[in-house]
């Protein structure tokens, strides 16, 4: 692949799918997009995303009962549906993830902290969760309209693991995309200091 495909396929031409093909996604191909996406940086290596990806009808069901209606059907027929999720308790992994200082210490009794770390890490794992599908030949239509409690009492009971976003996988339907909607300027979002 050429540094031009290569950026066609991440970023120019990528686009966001609310349609699908009715192909499946093999189980071995979203274990590959995990091990590609679990290398990108985080804090301290703090790695708090944690994803249930949900495929089974009656899984799917369940997460459709937790989607806003404009995201129904196209969670519907998507093949997968990843939860992008944050581990709240993701310090109790630092001995393993950053053995080299006591970084546990950092985070324990400090919820602020916990919160700020967890969302912003998990939020960046999604991005690379994102890149990583797109670069395996999957598409992505990453969603925040569902209820989040709903989420979490649903897949993330009894844990500490709160929803971020989701995303569904899948080869989409190109000929149902919509029109790309516009981007900001350089000059618009970006200052040179």
């Amino acid at each position: 692949m050429s540094d031009t495909v290569s950026l066609d396929q991440l970023f120019s031409a990528a686009r966001t799918h609310n349609a699908w093909q009715a192909r499946e996604v093999p189980d071995s191909l979203l274990q590959q997009l995990y091990e590609l996406m679990k290398w990108g940086p985080t804090s301290a290596n703090c790695s708090p995303a944690r994803i249930v990806f949900v495929k089974s009808p009656a899984q799917k069901e369940k997460l459709l009962a937790c989607m806003s209606p404009g995201n129904l059907d196209k969670t519907r027929t998507a093949p997968v549906t990843a939860i992008i999720g944050m581990d709240m308790a993701f310090y109790d992994q630092l001995p393993q993830l950053f053995p080299h200082a006591d970084a546990r210490s950092w985070f324990a009794d400090n919820h602020e902290l916990i919160q700020a770390t967890a969302f912003r890490n998990s939020s960046l794992q999604g991005g690379y969760f994102i890149m990583a599908a797109r670069a395996l030949g999957l598409d992505c239509g990453p969603m925040s309209g569902f209820d989040a409690d709903k989420v979490n009492q649903t897949f993330f009971a009894d844990t500490q693991i709160k929803a971020n976003f989701v995303c569904n996988l899948g080869y989409g339907d190109a000929e149902k995309l919509f029109p790309r909607s516009p981007r900001l300027s350089f000059e618009q979002a970006c200052s040179i200091l």
